[in-house]
């Protein structure tokens, strides 16, 4: 029987670099395949702020923050909130990964040259019990080069691979099928797309010149997830997140669609909890767009006061930065589909990080003169881009100022000025004191005992309305596209099963199309930082374990 290759791997972002380089490293023969140009190489991490949940890290423990195995395992099961019988493999995929998050997952891509900023971020607050949803401590670590500098030691390794001759790059492969010989999934077929030269992200076009036919003893699904099909992102929304929003924006590139989950379905994978997924609150549209719809998230400190669209504020304890999907369930049983955010200059140049490469070029770069610049700066200069140029920023010296030019952002007077008023004013007055029955301002509090906090991301409590802090500043928050939680469902060698819990002879899945492992090792809600992790994680594993199949 002859092959085109040992493996077939389905996808060039993270977890497909990831399983590509630990097959060559196995000296297995390659091909791996990917819709889009080679310029677009890294997928969605390429994007990314980079951040990778640790415990008990080095960076932790120069920060003063104690950390501990048992601690984030009670925090990840607490905000999993496992409850269904196919949670089985997703269960044991969250202990696995803790297990790596405080093991060798540092120490093995620290040898392999990556580095981390060293002021540890704290995501996803929670604000519940002990047992409930959210990080007892900051693990929020960014990668030092964000996205790119995690992308780069993996895709160094696969060119090596090509440089080997074990590894065929296969770009602009759309595959449309997989197909078994002798119950085994040995052939993927397709269609080869027309040669693009579109900018990374960009539309590349989806007209066909040819078609493919590729064999191979294991294929390796690196597809990633939905996101960027709003159709289908609506098509499996739960009724528990309220109404599917009318109007969202994109967090990640259209060709994020979510198809080749259908296609490992059609071959005989199970694909479960399709109805987990994870979208972000605090959507801004893109000034400077790459793709449709190009949205980018605020990464906020706890300081802005978060209004409805009808100038309520948000109940606790739905802060920024402590529960992305309660807050989303809340959003959307208002019966309209953005918030808004209302603060000041002082905190905004102290409090909004912007996720993205793109959005912060000192840490892509790695230049600790820019880090420290923009440190010094009033507001940090990707920042004050969006306040200058951004659809949905107002800023005004003054409130009735600014409540005019929210109504005229979403060209509805749905904001009654003395409503917003009183809300702010009632705020402030609960900073006057050291005492407060306000629990963010207690919150904020909180959060200026954690020394990273204070020195970059929580300013100082102080009135909203203090005129020294302003201007003031009002931003329209959209709900931002993102995650699956769900997906392929995977045993511990990252083999995909089929409804019967049987494995699928031949398949492996990693990455976001394995729901991160296991088919949704996160369950209901995600910690932050656990994404690119995760591809890495399951990516390691389906690529060892297809390479002991295979030998």
């Amino acid at each position: 029987m002859t092959y085109d290759a040992d493996v077939i791997v389905i996808g060039a972002g993270l977890a497909g670099l990831v399983a590509t380089a630990e097959l060559v490293d196995a000296g297995r023969k390659v091909i791996l395949l990917d819709q889009e140009p080679e310029q677009s190489i890294g997928g969605q991490a390429h994007w990314s702020f980079g951040g990778l949940f640790f415990v008990d890290s080095p960076e932790q423990r120069r920060m003063r923050i104690k950390d501990s195995h048992a601690l984030a395992l009670q925090d990840w099961l607490g905000t999993a909130g496992f409850d269904r019988e196919e949670d089985a493999w997703p269960r044991r995929w969250a202990e696995a990964y803790v297990d790596f998050a405080a093991g060798e997952k540092r120490p093995w891509l620290h040898r392999q040259g990556v580095r981390f900023f060293p002021v540890v971020g704290w995501a996803e607050r929670g604000g519940y019990d002990a047992n409930g949803h959210g990080n007892s401590v900051p693990r929020f670590h960014i990668t030092w080069g964000t996205g790119p500098g995690l992308v780069e030691p993996f895709e160094r390794r696969v060119r090596a691979g090509v440089a080997r001759g074990l590894v065929r790059l296969a770009f602009r492969h759309r595959v449309t099928g997989l197909s078994a010989t002798a119950g085994a999934v040995d052939t993927v077929t397709g269609e080869i797309l027309e040669p693009s030269d579109a900018v990374r992200g960009t539309a590349s076009g989806r007209e066909a010149t040819g078609s493919f036919s590729l064999r191979a003893q294991a294929v390796i699904v690196t597809s990633g997830g939905i996101g960027g099909n709003h159709d289908l992102v609506r098509a499996q929304w739960p009724a528990r997140l309220g109404t599917p929003p009318q109007r969202m924006l994109s967090g990640v590139p259209a060709h994020v669609d979510g198809l080749m989950l259908g296609i490992a379905e059609a071959a005989g994978a199970s694909h479960i909890n399709k109805d987990r997924m994870w979208h972000y609150t605090e959507g801004i549209q893109n000034w400077n767009p790459i793709w449709a719809k190009h949205g980018i998230r605020i990464l906020p400190g706890p300081s802005p006061l978060w209004l409805d669209a009808t100038g309520k504020r948000l109940p606790v304890p739905l802060f920024p930065g402590f529960d992305t999907l309660g807050t989303l369930a809340h959003i959307m049983k208002t019966g309209h589909d953005h918030t808004w955010f209302v603060l000041n200059q002082r905190i905004i140049g102290k409090e909004f990080a912007l996720s993205g490469s793109e959005q912060n070029p000192d840490l892509t770069g790695k230049s600790v003169r820019d880090v420290i610049t923009r440190a010094r700066q009033a507001v940090p200069g990707p920042v004050k881009a969006f306040m200058d140029n951004g659809a949905d920023f107002v800023v005004e010296r003054d409130l009735s100022a600014l409540v005019r030019g929210m109504n005229a952002v979403t060209k509805e007077d749905l904001l009654d000025e003395a409503a917003v008023r009183r809300e702010i004013v009632a705020r402030d007055r609960e900073i006057a004191n050291p005492f407060t029955k306000d629990l963010q301002v207690t919150a904020i509090h909180g959060a200026r005992r954690y020394l990273g906090d204070k020195l970059i991301r929580t300013a100082a409590p102080h009135r909203i309305l203090d005129p020294g802090a302003g201007p003031l500043i009002a931003v329209r928050l959209s709900i931002l596209t993102r995650k699956s939680l769900g997906g392929l469902e995977t045993d511990l060698s990252s083999r995909v099963l089929t409804g019967t819990g049987e494995p699928l002879p031949g398949v492996y899945a990693a990455g976001e199309a394995a729901g991160f492992g296991g088919g949704g090792v996160h369950g209901y809600r995600a910690l932050e930082g656990t994404f690119l992790g995760g591809c890495i994680f399951s990516g390691r594993a389906a690529g060892r374990a297809a390479a002991r199949a295979v030998g």
